[in-house]
């Protein structure tokens, strides 16, 4: 039997079970054991990371209905091993931290193992980095058991800011003995964030290509494509253009041009001209429904990219070509950021900069030669003139801006007035780039 029939007919019976009479319903719940009930929650998260998104109910129901089987099951239901896993996946898996207290509170006959429930206590209350190392090893331990690779993503969620390579040797071994589930969804894309943060681009996109091909329409198939395009951006030049092009081109015309759009917006961001240039002129080149709202937009995160370039005038137009009523607020103050810059590189500057000093200012011909004469011939200075050099290098140590020339006032206002403005949009784009 096929995956998508099994799915309806899964659905089906747990809609008939909602309908069956309350004591009928009741006690067949009552003596479903746990474990086979997780199997049907694994079921559902796994069609959900696999893109059907008509089991995201199910999977609400579903870790409820489980909760309150957990609850109300007598002690002895944990003699089966099977169940107490069940219940620790549960924890792992979305599940009320509060239902694994509650559990181990009840465990008066041992059934629980205590180091497990102790850190995933912490882990699930946010304290993991303080059993960061027992929990590899716990980790370790389980890895051939049921709850192995739950413990191996978990571990390498809380390895990620002390040992990143560690932390991936976790993910894979989490991915590996999961294949298809969303265990191995989670693994692979936390793998690109976790190579994006530590440079490590060659590992990032081979993970990067197995989750396009494998989960392409999970619904956190855009939290990865924020994570491909940091990996892209952020460390460019170790990235080929082709190793873009390739690892996109298992996506489906839309995504592509949203992810290049995407890769467009922060390398014009990060001033990474090349790279935007890429990813929009990938963008407006890829078919949409016959209006022109995503090339215009492409082309403005271009221009906005190559202000800083020789064309300047050619990136200009690429932003004016855009509407300022079709971006969103943040696009906009790019817009404004953009055009301030531009502003400032073709504005002329003030004729009073440009006046020659005047001749009072500059040094005295005739006291530069006289110094030069009194200089002997070994090139050191003579006895007449030493203790005046000597309290003329002190001096100039304790007093450095004393004896310099006076910049002009105009060109110390325009200096000044220029900085103020650029450190304003260097504020304005960092805000932008987080």
């Amino acid at each position: 039997m096929t995956r998508l029939p099994h799915r309806h007919r899964l659905a089906l019976v747990f809609t008939l079970g909602m309908l069956m009479p309350g004591g009928l319903r009741a006690e067949g719940q009552d003596n479903l054991p746990p474990y086979k009930m997780l199997r049907s929650l694994e079921f559902i998260q796994d069609s959900v990371a696999t893109g059907d998104s008509s089991a995201g109910e199910m999977q609400r129901f579903m870790l409820a209905t489980v909760d309150e089987r957990l609850r109300s099951a007598d002690k002895s239901v944990f003699d089966d091993s099977r169940n107490v896993d069940a219940a620790l996946i549960y924890a792992m898996s979305g599940g009320n931290p509060e239902t694994l207290e509650y559990l181990m509170s009840r465990d008066v006959n041992g059934n629980f193992d205590n180091r497990v429930a102790d850190v995933l206590r912490k882990y699930l209350n946010g304290k993991g980095l303080l059993v960061v190392n027992t929990l590899a090893s716990i980790a370790e331990e389980y890895r051939d058991k049921k709850i192995g690779p739950y413990l191996s993503l978990v571990a390498g969620n809380t390895m990620t800011a002390k040992n990143p390579k560690a932390a991936l040797k976790l993910y894979d071994w989490a991915r590996l003995t999961a294949p298809g589930t969303i265990v191995e969804e989670s693994a692979l894309r936390r793998s690109v964030a976790l190579c994006a943060e530590a440079g490590m681009v060659p590992e990032g996109l081979s993970y990067a290509q197995r989750y396009t091909r494998r989960f392409l329409h999970s619904p956190y198939a855009s939290q990865f494509a924020d994570f491909f395009v940091q990996l892209v951006v952020d460390h460019d030049g170790d990235v080929k253009q082709q190793d873009i092009v390739d690892i996109l081109s298992f996506m489906d015309p839309p995504r592509q041009r949203e992810i290049y759009m995407r890769m467009a917006r922060r390398a014009a961001i990060a001033g990474k001209v090349d790279l935007a240039a890429l990813a929009s002129g990938r963008a407006q080149a890829i078919s949409d429904d016959g209006s022109d709202a995503f090339g215009a937009l492409a082309g403005f995160y271009g221009g906005v990219a190559s202000v800083s370039s020789p064309d300047l005038g050619a990136a200009i137009r690429s932003i004016d070509r855009m509407p300022v009523g079709e971006l969103n607020e943040r696009d906009r103050a790019l817009r404004d950021a953009a055009r301030a810059v531009a502003a400032e590189i073709t504005r002329a500057p003030d004729p009073a900069s440009l006046k020659q000093a005047s001749p009072s200012s500059l040094p005295n011909q005739e006291t530069t030669e006289h110094d030069a004469a009194v200089t002997n011939q070994s090139g050191s200075p003579s006895p007449a003139t030493a203790g005046v050099e000597e309290r003329a290098a002190a001096n100039a140590a304790s007093t450095p801006e004393e004896g310099r020339q006076e910049a002009d006032p105009s060109f110390n206002a325009f200096v000044t007035t220029s900085r103020s403005k650029l450190d304003a949009i260097d504020g304005l784009l960092k805000q932008e780039s987080k």
